[in-house]
């Protein structure tokens, strides 16, 4: 091995990357936004030991002059409607909130006795008003393999979708093959849509299988219809695959849109609640975490297999899924770039 060459070539390969801004860019801010984001989500002040339902009257405020036990330090108490009554009672069979509390009238709650939140919220409820009533509920926890496995798939799914689609769309850029197509009748939206055909058998066969032997090995949660849930996964695999797509339709720098995709994956599995909830997350970015597809489709998912939704409690989820991939599609096909710069 010569010395002289082997300097010559890390000297060049050096400038290359200097001189590539874009990528250096990108390798100074995704480390940093990781950090930031983080500490965003994590820190501020300590979480509470447990979270309550409250029922109140309307225009009652959740404070100790409404009721002694509103006073009670490290505990998060939240307003639930009557509306959401059902949906409430369900959060705690299922061991999500340790206790409901009805103060509309007398005193009464609903507590699951199975729950070691629930059973210690109880406790802290009596020493303050020992004439509520208690109304016990009963029902399994939500595991956390139960709460994992549609994050762990559907991460799975998106990192397939944008680098197998917009990641193979530059390189036929740069390597001359698109524009060897763009002198043939085949259109952009054409070439686009072989593309998420393509990527979509794959990513859904791959992700079925996956499933599949998942409930042969690990036992998990499935309260819903496997049908619909299959149908959820199918509209987030497009989804993600136009965005994927968008993303790569006029980058000629393999380097530059792998910098691209990870900016736009990374915000998808910190914010889309793949590996843990943002309940306690500030509200802004709990709205912010609605606008990506990936959290769209794990929500849904998680209703599926959690709640046991049907269509019509997902829908929306399922037709914003929709309107974000034409959206995606729409600005793709609109500037989509056959030649390299």
């Amino acid at each position: 091995m010569n010395p002289r060459r082997l300097f010559a070539v890390w000297h060049a390969r050096n400038l290359e990357f200097l001189r590539d801004r874009s990528t250096l860019v990108f390798n100074f801010v995704l480390p940093l936004a990781l950090v930031v984001a983080f500490a965003v989500i994590f820190g501020g002040q300590p979480r509470n030991l447990m979270d309550i339902g409250v029922i109140t009257a309307p225009g009652a405020t959740l404070d100790a002059g409404l009721h002694p036990f509103l006073g009670t330090r490290y505990v998060d108490f939240h307003r639930v409607e009557a509306a959401d009554l059902d949906a409430a009672i369900r959060a705690v069979e299922r061991h999500q909130s340790a206790l409901l509390l009805d103060l509309r009238g007398a005193p009464g709650y609903w507590v699951n006795a199975d729950s070691p939140n629930g059973y210690l919220a109880e406790k802290l409820l009596l020493a303050s008003a020992r004439d509520a009533v208690r109304q016990p509920v009963s029902g399994a926890a939500v595991g956390y393999v139960d709460w994992l496995l549609p994050g762990i798939l559907g991460m799975n799914m998106m990192f397939s979708c944008l680098f197998g689609v917009g990641y193979v769309v530059v390189r036929y850029r740069k390597s001359g093959f698109l524009r060897r197509l763009s002198a043939t009748p085949v259109t952009a939206l054409e070439f686009g849509a072989a593309q998420i055909l393509s990527r979509l058998a794959l990513t859904v066969s791959v992700t079925t299988l996956v499933y599949a032997v998942l409930a042969l090995l690990v036992p998990f949660r499935n309260d819903g219809s496997v049908f619909l849930l299959f149908a959820t996964a199918v509209l987030g695999a497009i989804c993600m695959i136009s965005l994927g797509f968008m993303v790569a339709a006029r980058f000629s720098s393999e380097e530059l849109a792998n910098g691209f995709i990870n900016l736009v994956s990374w915000p998808m599995m910190l914010l889309s609640g793949v590996w843990f909830s943002l309940e306690s997350a500030p509200p802004w970015l709990r709205m912010a975490a609605e606008t990506l597809p990936l959290t769209q489709m794990l929500q849904a998912a998680r209703a599926i297999m959690l709640d046991g939704a049907g269509i019509l409690d997902v829908l929306p989820r399922l037709a914003t899924l929709l309107a974000m991939t034409a959206v995606f599609l729409g600005i793709a096909a609109a500037g989509f770039r056959w030649r390299a710069a």
